[in-house]
């Protein structure tokens, strides 16, 4: 049973910093994407970024050169480093998972990941 389990979210005035985490567990680790996703209050779902098992990523274009997305073998844990934060960076925002190639799913849509997480707030301030 897959499990993926945040952390790290809270209140920020904008141009801070968060980093969330999300721990994985009861996966088989071949062909693994793992990536976040956010949805506001009244807004759609929105695929931030994502991190392929070799390493490689891919993001929205509206976190590019903000947010870096990264992760720990040995610990099973993926991150998100957010930088500059915005108000609009405001939202619930969620870990996500799937047996697949991220590079098949460029669109980061969230309905392409098979398991997500409970979520974890992240609210910014001006």
């Amino acid at each position: 049973q897959v499990q993926l389990v945040e952390s790290g979210g809270g209140s920020v005035q904008a141009g801070g910093s968060l980093r969330l985490s999300c721990a994985a567990f009861g996966y088989t680790y071949s062909s693994w994407c793992m990536g976040w996703f956010r949805q506001a209050p009244g807004k759609e779902r929105e695929g931030v970024a994502t991190i392929d098992s070799d390493g490689s990523t891919i993001y929205a274009d509206s976190v590019k050169g903000r947010f870096t997305i990264s992760k720990d073998n040995a610990k099973n844990t993926l991150y998100l480093q957010m930088n500059s934060l915005k108000p609009e960076d405001t939202a619930m925002y969620y870990c996500m998972a799937g047996y697949l190639i991220c590079a098949a799913v460029p669109a980061l849509n969230p309905a392409d990941f098979g398991y997500w997480g409970q979520g974890t707030q992240v609210t910014v301030s001006s």
